[in-house]
């Protein structure tokens, strides 16, 4: 009796056992979590996402400080994912928080900005679009000028009735995309419009310096000097408002070297009127010797009333079309006797106009060239003429070069070697009509105006060289293209 109570016993507590220890999951009630993701890799699981999302808002006061955010979020590619689970181990909150912060920085939500430049594209980031928006409208202020911008916006305009310039159009000439994202907290945000607009205007680099000015500098001098344009040295040192304004012995200015981050183009119709500086026609008398010269008449400049059509991109002209031309005053020409026994090959006296505009429209100077964006030593100084008018030789000389060349950017162009130290390049030309070798005559034409080789629009590219480097003196001065 003893041993079948026993085994009876035993029964009872292994029916118990089963039942109270290995009783079916279907008898269990199921709880909820929610397993966090990186990148698709699982780092652990929380009992509530939205005690996670708070906990990284909490743990990026610092952050929300700095940045001027409202929130901080979870990283770019993570994950939290509901799961139904008869398991009910979950992680700390404050474990997760330590793992994701070791592999990936937090976010706030802002916008970034995409600006294609040619095959350069360039993202930034920014916490609100009205720093984008300001920060455009102020690098669009700095090229065009804050007064004829906003002429322009508000369509207040004064109408040209004589001389001055209107404002046809206005654009930034980029593909620019923005759209909402979460960034980074490790990323560059802009905050500030100004800052932003620093770096719309300066690039990466923001290479400025200072300057002491000396005795007798002018703001042309500086700047080429330094090797940067009129047009930068006016931006970096907004105080001065023409290349006229005067410096003083002691003052510090800034030296900046734009690398301008878009395109700011603006379409501007001007009318001017124009010098029409006086030729000289010289007229030859075989019975005098050469440098025997007699002036029988004496010059006089006219005057024109030049319209044309410019177009501006970040405050350069890079194309200009006249669009008509009315005397006001004709030019009265200067007649020297010359003596003609020899034909001289020898450059001498003035100089002669190479077209018959005088209208500059680039100097000689450093400047960023406006196809390539590169900084370079403009070596001429181009002359706004149309297409298919004369050129004409400066002085008396030989033709060293007359050719197309695509590769120097000269397009069709001509070389005069002056035999007196001196050479005049004359490129871009629609077509010459001289060859190498052959003897030409101060005013002589030469060829035709035109926009080959890298030109964006009509006019006529003008070199002076002596000793091997460009001169901004002596021929430029006689020709007024200093």
């Amino acid at each position: 009796m003893k041993k079948i109570g026993l085994l009876l016993l035993a029964v009872i507590l292994i029916s118990t056992l089963f039942v109270s220890g290995f009783q079916s999951k279907g008898d269990l009630e199921p709880n909820t979590v929610y397993e966090v993701y990186l990148d698709d890799e699982v780092i652990g699981r929380v009992k509530s996402k939205d005690s996670l999302e708070e906990y990284i808002d909490q743990k990026g006061e610092a952050y929300k400080k700095k940045l001027n955010a409202d929130k901080i979020y979870a990283p770019n590619g993570l994950e939290i994912k509901k799961v139904i689970t008869y398991d009910e181990k979950v992680d700390r909150v404050a474990d997760i928080y330590q793992k994701i912060s070791e592999k990936k920085p937090f976010t706030i939500k802002g916008y970034r900005l995409t600006i294609q430049n040619g095959k350069k594209k360039t993202r930034l980031y920014i916490d609100k679009k009205s720093v984008a928006k300001e920060a455009l409208e102020n690098t669009v202020k700095t090229f065009v000028g804050i007064e004829e911008y906003e002429s322009y916006m508000e369509d207040t305009q004064t109408p040209v009735t004589t001389t001055g310039s209107y404002i046809d159009n206005i654009y930034i000439n980029n593909n620019m995309t923005m759209s909402e994202s979460y960034i980074p907290v490790t990323e560059k945000i802009y905050t500030d419009s100004k800052e932003l607009s620093q770096y719309l205007l300066f690039g990466k680099n923001n290479n400025k310096k200072d300057y002491t000015v000396q005795v007798g500098d002018t703001i042309s001098q500086v700047a080429f000097n330094n090797q940067i344009s009129v047009n930068e040295f006016l931006i970096s040192n907004p105080e001065f408002t023409s290349e006229k304004s005067l410096l003083f012995p002691g003052q510090t200015v800034v030296i900046g070297m734009t690398d301008p981050q878009i395109q700011v183009v603006s379409v501007v119709n001007q009318t001017s009127d124009v010098v029409n500086n006086y030729s000289t026609e010289e007229r030859y008398d075989s019975s005098k010797l050469v440098g025997e010269d007699e002036v029988i008449q004496e010059g006089e400049d006219g005057l024109d009333r030049v319209k044309q059509e410019l177009t501006y991109v970040n405050g350069d002209v890079i194309s200009t079309e006249i669009q008509s031309r009315e005397e006001l005053k004709p030019a009265i020409k200067k007649i020297v006797v010359k003596g003609d026994k020899v034909i001289p090959s020898v450059g001498y006296g003035a100089w002669y106009w190479p077209v018959p505009s005088h209208y500059i429209i680039s100097p000689m100077g450093y400047r960023v060239d406006p196809i390539s964006g590169a900084r370079s030593l403009h070596t001429g100084a181009d002359i706004a003429e149309s297409c298919g008018k004369p050129i004409w030789a400066a002085n008396n000389g030989v033709v060293t070069e007359a050719a197309y060349r695509p590769d120097l950017g000269n397009g069709n162009y001509v070389t005069i070697n002056h035999n007196n130290g001196y050479y005049t390049l004359y490129a871009h030309m629609s077509k010459y009509i001289v060859h190498v070798g052959q003897v030409v005559e101060k005013g002589q034409l030469i060829g035709y105006v035109g926009k080959t080789g890298r030109a964006t629009g009509c006019h006529l590219h003008f070199e002076a060289w002596r000793n091997g480097a460009p001169r901004r003196g002596q021929v430029y001065n006689a020709l007024l293209l200093y």
